[in-house]
């Protein structure tokens, strides 16, 4: 009985404090005086007002900030207390805190008594572009803020006709108010009251319970569809079979009238009952007019393989994970984080790690599907460098298989926080490598679904970021290096991106003919790709001639193979062409798609230089996994005749993960073919060139490649 009172009381304070935040004071009172005269009272609670002074607090020091100029600490307190999904998402946001950043930069020009300090001015100005070159280029293609982008270039912007209202008295009151204006709404959104929370968390619950059954529907369908073609062929092979059998029956009744069976028709039926693979070879090498030959191949044909016993992997508790890699000591994440991706890395490619990988996405393991604010994505920003660094090989490892592409590739934020890792990080090498990977594998353009990535990508500046970092190449590691280049040429394929680079033409022709001389010739195919893509944009072709472009490129056809000086032969066809090839290589026009799944490709370098070793006593690896989060299943192991047996795997040792990969760098390690366009009255096409999980343009007529 007590229970059911506490329950009560506590539905009824639920009720007044709804009633409360909706303002409907008279439905308030009645409720009130209703619950007083039955002997209910209400439970007192300070939450609400607690909640109140604590945002009210936070609003005076934004605007004491605001009013004082002191950006570090307004933008401390904004980006700790404004939900990043409002500034992320949210428009009236976004406008904001681009006006903000204006008034931040120009503060020292409207309140100086005398000449500002030149340093402090040059600090926020620094800021502002860096801004802009971030968060703020997603506005850059608004017709409001376009004048501002030119800001940082001014020398002086106080007497600039295009900066003239910044500085009139009105301005900056006027911001404030819509400061002020936005601060009360926020606020107020964030002590929304606990029904209304209970109310949006069933939804949001619901929701994302949808998604996840929705992409397993998904998936059921695409595996039906596999199996409906592995029955079609089966089907198929069947009825050659019959048809095989068939005559074989009418020469059996021949031989009876007195025919003779030619050893050339024997060798015709022996070679429609073997493999397309073997057919040829078959053909050519086997003399079937040997007695028994015949029919030894055959029957080896059907002897049965010995497979290797495959070990299907415990399930585990991923509810128990996620908690401990979102709450856990940083340590625990590490060795998490780890564990996790040597499941990928080292299980046998196929069933296996199908396996594994389906666990991972239906259990949503990466957060990727949730709106809460701390997730396991989160990780990548968190303050501990190795939590950080196998945050990104985990996710880079996931990008490294087809299913993992397309799950990453479901939402946009995934992108958007390796973009801004990958912009931010300067510690840790090995962390941009396997992001820079991430983004990379994000890039092909092997399905319909990952090209709003790309687009995302050129919008948010992706492409200027690459172009700085490679005026360096000598200070990056061969697999920053050349991820980079690939990553370019990729993005340098969409119009959009073409477009993009022909705003800092001279910039990129620079870096681009500076790294066709680059030592690391595996870079070669994507320079070339990535120059010959930007040279079908007439402005970039005039600002390569101007700047002898032919001439270098002629240098290298001097020095240069075979296959290199066609394709620079076909580079300066390009810079010597006067048509108007916009949108030539574009790869979002509606060609066919490949049919074909993408490769799944799981690089030697996702395990490479572990950050972490257990110490004594201390659990690491498959070990961790399935002494402290296993789940109902238990480990199950399967024999070549098909039955499950019980068996418990090996731990994984810390100090050296196996790996099944031989051969060092899977992605990058081969050149690919690089398939110029070149024009005999037509204009070619691109298609995309699976050889290492990268595109590259192709030509249509001309010579092809060796």
């Amino acid at each position: 009985m007590g229970d059911i009172l506490a329950d009560e009381s506590e539905l009824l304070g639920l009720v007044n404090e709804y009633l409360d935040f909706a303002e409907f004071e008279d439905t308030l009172k009645t409720f009130s005086k209703e619950c007083k005269t039955k002997g209910k009272p209400l439970p007192k609670s300070a939450c609400g007002s607690l909640r109140d002074s604590k945002s009210s607090i936070i609003q005076k020091d934004l605007l004491a900030a605001f009013d004082s100029g002191d950006q570090k600490v307004f933008f401390d307190l904004w980006e700790g207390h404004i939900p990043s999904s409002i500034r992320a998402g949210d428009s009236l946001a976004q406008k904001l805190e681009f006006y903000l950043h204006i008034h931040f930069a120009i503060y020292l020009l409207k309140h100086s008594t005398g000449r500002p300090d030149k340093e402090e001015l040059d600090e926020r100005i620094s800021y502002f572009k860096t801004y802009l070159e971030t968060k703020g280029a997603a506005l850059s293609q608004t017709t409001e803020f376009l004048p501002f982008y030119a800001l940082p270039f001014v020398p002086n912007p106080v007497v600039h006709p295009s900066f003239k209202e910044l500085f009139q008295d009105p301005w900056t009151p006027e911001l404030k108010l819509k400061l002020e204006k936005f601060l009360a709404l926020i606020f107020k959104a964030s002590n929304t009251p606990k029904l209304l929370t209970l109310y949006k968390e069933n939804g949001q619950s619901n929701k994302e319970m949808l998604q996840q059954l929705h992409q397993q529907l998904v998936e059921a369908e695409r595996r039906s569809m596999t199996y409906l073609k592995r029955y079609n062929k089966i089907q198929a092979d069947y009825h050659s079979l019959i048809g095989v059998t068939a005559e074989l029956v009418d020469s059996l009744e021949a031989t009876v009238s007195g025919k003779m069976i030619t050893p050339e028709y024997l060798q015709s039926v022996c070679v429609r009952l073997f493999s397309n693979q073997m057919r040829q070879s078959l053909a050519r090498s086997v003399d079937f007019t040997r007695p028994g030959t015949a029919s030894t191949m055959l029957r080896a044909s059907l002897a049965p393989v010995q497979l290797k016993d495959v070990p299907l992997l415990p399930s585990l508790d991923y509810e128990k994970l996620k908690k401990d890699l979102i709450l856990g000591s940083d340590r625990l994440k590490a060795f998490l984080l780890q564990a996790l991706r040597w499941r990928l890395t080292t299980s046998h490619p196929g069933e296996q790690r199908e396996t594994v990988l389906q666990a991972y996405i239906s259990n949503d393991l990466l957060d990727c599907h949730s709106h809460s604010q701390r997730n396991v994505l989160q990780l990548l920003h968190s303050k501990s460098e190795v939590v950080r660094q196998y945050t990104a090989r985990l996710v880079n490892a996931f990008a490294s298989l087809a299913e993992g592409r397309r799950y990453l590739a479901q939402s946009t934020k995934v992108l958007r926080m390796l973009e801004e890792r990958l912009k931010e990080e300067d510690k840790d090498v090995i962390t941009r490598e396997n992001v820079l990977g991430a983004l990379q594998k994000f890039s092909l353009r092997l399905f319909h679904p990952r090209r709003p990535l790309q687009t995302a990508m050129i919008r948010d500046g992706l492409i200027f970021w690459l172009i700085d970092v490679l005026q360096e190449p000598d200070c990056l590691s061969d697999y920053t290096l050349e991820y980079s280049v690939a990553l370019l040429m990729n993005l340098c394929l969409r119009s959009t991106g073409k477009n993009m680079c022909a705003k800092v033409a001279g910039l990129v022709l620079k870096v681009l003919s500076d790294l066709l001389g680059h030592e690391n010739h595996e870079i070669q195919p994507y320079v070339n790709g990535a120059l010959y893509s930007i040279l079908s944009i007439p402005s970039i072709r005039e600002e390569a001639r101007a700047m002898g472009m032919e001439d270098i490129l002629c240098c290298f056809i001097k020095e240069g193979n075979a296959e290199m000086i066609r394709q620079i032969e076909f580079i300066i066809k390009q810079l010597n062409s006067e048509e108007l090839l916009d949108g030539v290589l574009e790869s979002d026009d509606d060609e066919d798609e490949d049919d074909e799944e993408d490769h799944d490709t799981m690089e030697a370098d996702l395990d490479k230089d572990e950050l972490i070793q257990p110490q004594l006593g201390e659990l690491s690896g498959e070990k961790l996994l399935t002494t402290e989060y296993l789940g109902a299943g238990r480990p199950s192991h399967l024999s070549p005749d098909g039955q499950t047996c019980q068996k418990q795997l090996p731990p994984v040792s810390a100090k050296c993960p196996p790996s099944s990969l031989q051969g060092g760098h899977a992605w990058c390690s081969r050149a690919l073919h690089f398939l110029f366009m070149c024009h005999r009255r037509q204009v070619g096409r691109v298609v995309a060139s699976r050889t290492s999980g990268r595109a590259s343009p192709a030509p249509s007529g001309g010579p092809e490649p060796a």
